[in-house]
């Protein structure tokens, strides 16, 4: 499958988010020799054109790098691809490889490559490109099954609290480390109640009445924490016995956090995971996620994710979540994430799901509990008409990540009918 051919190249160059210039000057070099116009914007956007398009490719070719990313080594296996202890980045990857097809194949398209989505949507929020198509296919969906018409907005919370010390009586110290979670995308799997690092291991920390030296957790803002490590002092450590749990006993030690109880407590009390479910759309309404917990420059930092499907879930998020931190005395900023993409069925949706039926007779229109750059993108142009598909992709954001093969076969052949369609 030239496919395939196409997503293995583009897994042989570096990409994770932040870390995208290789893989940039590749697909620039790609889109020029397939005979587009090409325009690399300065957030990284690369925006090819050829003929005249009716219809906008788009996906972001950033990666969630977890375990050994971004060495990619990949194997198939019962009919998945994957990559060896590591994420694979078929997230978004094969929307990526399925645009090289197009641009390789088709004398009128339009190519969105967008940059650094997975650290909050930061190309698609600062594009200021024009798209000349009508329509926006983006290839970000994870399930092929469905056509996405909407999607959560988010709002990253950081509650961060002194990491000033304080002098204590010598008392003995211990290394306490969660490793080797599975983890998983704090958006599409929220509801699957994935354990947390971060939280497991504050939830040990307090039942050996343990205080903090230090502390550290997560990977990412959009992932459910697969690690966290403390060192803490405690008269005695026990544990069950436990392959994610890690204790070591060190020597002595004379300061630890003034403010460790209170980082132990929210944490403890903060819920995780989903706060609503729509039954009816069979997707999450308002999530949240603890993602990071780090300590630098004289401060110990504990970062959420917010998800909501509107603005006033939303604002219910941060200020529940705001509330029970400044209450422990931590300081509150946000950083907006993305819009909430407010579901609206298009002829043009409609037209994707009848090519998708062909392959999949039960596939349906709905919406998403993640960011799509779709929803950001046609927030910004007014007129644009966007929906979203994409192959079967298990446990992104995770070492256990792994992508259907005759899924994407199937999304593959749907694109080529849209796009032979709408020529």
């Amino acid at each position: 499958m030239r496919i395939l051919e196409h997503f293995k190249s583009i897994c042989a160059v570096p990409h994770c988010s932040f870390d995208t210039q290789k893989l940039s000057e590749f697909l620039l070099e790609f889109s020029l020799k397939n005979g587009a116009k090409v325009r690399v914007d300065e957030w990284g956007n690369i925006h090819a054109i050829k003929g005249e398009p009716k219809i906008c490719l788009q996906s972001h070719y950033d990666m969630v790098c977890i375990g050994e990313a971004s060495n990619l080594e990949l194997y198939e296996e019962q009919g998945f691809l994957k990559a060896k202890n590591s994420s694979l980045g078929a997230d978004n990857g094969i929307g990526v490889a399925i645009m090289m097809s197009a641009l390789e194949r088709f004398k009128n398209v339009e190519c969105l490559f967008t940059n650094d989505e997975e650290v909050g949507l930061i190309g698609a929020n600062n594009f200021n490109g024009k798209i000349v198509s009508k329509y926006l296919l983006n290839l970000d969906s994870e399930d092929d099954n469905e056509v996405i018409i909407g999607c959560a907005g988010g709002l990253n919370i950081f509650a961060k609290i002194s990491a000033r010390m304080k002098k204590i009586t010598p008392e003995q110290g211990y290394e306490v480390e969660v490793f080797g979670l599975s983890g998983g995308h704090s958006g599409v799997e929220i509801h699957k109640n994935i354990p947390n690092a971060i939280k497991i291991l504050a939830k040990i920390l307090r039942q050996n009445n343990a205080k903090i030296v230090s502390i550290s957790g997560g990977e990412r803002s959009n992932s459910i924490p697969t690690n966290a490590k403390a060192i803490v002092v405690a008269s005695d450590f026990k544990v069950q016995k436990n392959q994610n749990i890690r204790v070591k006993k060190l020597g002595l030690f004379d300061k630890v956090l003034s403010n460790s109880d209170k980082i132990l407590t929210l944490i403890n009390a903060f819920a995780q995971g989903v706060r609503n479910y729509d039954k009816e759309l069979t997707t999450p309404i308002n999530s949240i996620n603890l993602s990071t917990l780090s300590q630098k420059n004289g401060s110990v930092e504990i970062e959420f994710f917010a998800r909501a499907m509107d603005d006033s879930g939303i604002c219910d998020l941060r200020f529940e979540t705001s509330e029970l931190a400044a209450a422990l005395g931590f300081e509150l900023s946000y950083k907006d994430r993305s819009v909430a993409w407010r579901p609206s069925q298009s002829e043009f949706a409609k037209d994707v799901l009848n090519e998708l039926r062909n392959f999949r007779p039960n596939a349906f229109i709905t919406a998403i509990h993640a960011g799509l750059e779709c929803g950001v993108l046609a927030d910004k142009q007014h007129g644009l008409v966007a929906c979203s598909i994409g192959p079967n992709i298990h446990s992104p954001h995770s070492k256990n990540e792994r992508v259907e093969l005759a899924s994407i076969k199937i999304i593959s052949q749907v694109v080529d009918k849209i796009l032979q369609k709408y020529q």
